[in-house]
């Protein structure tokens, strides 16, 4: 006699081991990998990481992958955005809007496609950063997405 394992129980081991593999890392949906090596900020309720006010975290650097965060500066702090990109996929320059920022040197950008600057908490106020790049690249004589990945982050001088 020949013996049978019912498919509804196959089809639950199977289910069970998909799910089993999920879970383990999650994706932010801003590209590179989510799972980070830096400690976990402290908080209390009336704080958020690093006991800046709720909602706004110390930065002295951002990249692409800080893009949609609110950071806070104190007057007289600087701070360099470093947004890397390709020769296909390129940056645009850092767009400003609002007020509490003022321009400073950010160096020299060497590769072609990354976008760099730096800003110094100059007075009180909110400004929102931002710079768009194609989400593909153009390539002559081929059909391309009209994509644009946005990136934005707002500041918070107090």
């Amino acid at each position: 006699m020949r013996r049978t394992i019912p498919h509804t129980t196959l089809a639950l081991a199977a289910l069970t081991l998909v799910l089993a593999g999920c879970g383990g890392q999650s994706d932010n949906g801003k590209g590179g990998s989510s799972v980070s090596s830096s400690p976990t900020p402290t908080t209390s309720p009336s704080t958020g990481p690093t006991g800046s006010p709720t909602g706004c975290a110390a930065a002295a650097a951002l990249a692409a992958r800080d893009s949609g965060r609110t950071v806070c500066l104190a007057v007289g702090e600087t701070l360099r955005v470093s947004l890397d990109g390709t020769a296909e996929r390129p940056w645009k320059p850092l767009a400003v809007k609002g007020s509490g920022l003022e321009a400073a040197n950010s160096g020299i950008v060497l590769r072609p496609g990354d976008a760099s600057a730096a800003y110094k908490a100059v007075a009180a106020g909110k400004t929102r950063l931002q710079s768009t790049r194609p989400l593909c690249a153009a390539q002559t004589g081929r059909v391309s997405c009209l994509g644009i990945q946005e990136w934005w982050v707002t500041v918070v001088v107090r």
